[in-house]
């Protein structure tokens, strides 16, 4: 929790207890539905919650913008950027049913109401967003191919419109087809070293009427 408040300090009381609580809630789900490696459910804040917000620091979203978390897992990144941004709209996606009922326990534990939760594959989802999260869950090809098209067509943001996508590793084969793709260094805003191969990465995206 001293690494949140380190790189996020202006937080309201809301927030901070929100953040508190989350650590208990996801460990005790944890022990009945294992959504967090063990290993990581120790440094929950460090290897989830501080990663995923990581998005934030690349960009701050404004309120009424809306955010597809697609293949959430446990709920990141959509969880804690939903409390860093209340105003948001998070809708947050995944295929696999008990992953999202934890999702649905911790969403209603925190008191999340900024937070919508579906089962169901992203190319079922027939809605458009700001911006699209997700933290590695296919190669960029994939990914690109899932969710083209469900951008709004106006831009509110410093960043167009797209992908914020939190990888690890050289990802410089990944987004050879991918020109527009621009890569922030996990590492060049965390000391940790858990983040010295971690990145987000931004990818405009057209929108495309249907």
């Amino acid at each position: 929790m001293e690494q949140i408040l380190h790189y996020f300090p202006v937080l309201s009381e809301k927030q901070r207890a929100q953040f508190e609580s989350l650590a208990a809630l996801y460990k005790d789900w944890n022990l009945k539905v294992n959504v967090v490696s063990r290993k990581d459910i120790d440094e929950i804040y460090l290897r989830h919650v501080l990663h995923s917000l990581g998005v934030a620091k690349v960009q701050s979203f404004k309120p009424g913008s809306k955010i597809l978390d697609v293949g959430t897992g446990g709920g990141f990144p959509g969880i804690p950027l939903a409390i860093l941004f209340p105003d948001t709209q998070f809708h947050l996606v995944d295929s696999i049913g008990k992953k999202i009922k934890v999702v649905n326990e911790v969403k209603e534990g925190l008191g999340l109401t900024n937070v919508k939760v579906t089962n169901a594959r992203v190319e079922t989802i027939d809605d458009n967003y700001d911006f699209i999260v997700s933290r590695a869950v296919a190669q960029m090809e994939t990914f690109v191919r899932w969710v083209k098209g469900r951008t709004v067509k106006k831009n509110n943001h410093e960043l167009k419109n797209g992908i914020l996508y939190l990888k690890g590793g050289d990802l410089t084969e990944e987004l050879t087809d991918f020109p527009k793709a621009k890569v922030y260094s996990l590492a060049e805003i965390f000391k940790e070293e858990f983040f010295e191969t971690k990145s987000v990465v931004h990818l405009p995206l057209k929108y495309r009427t249907k």
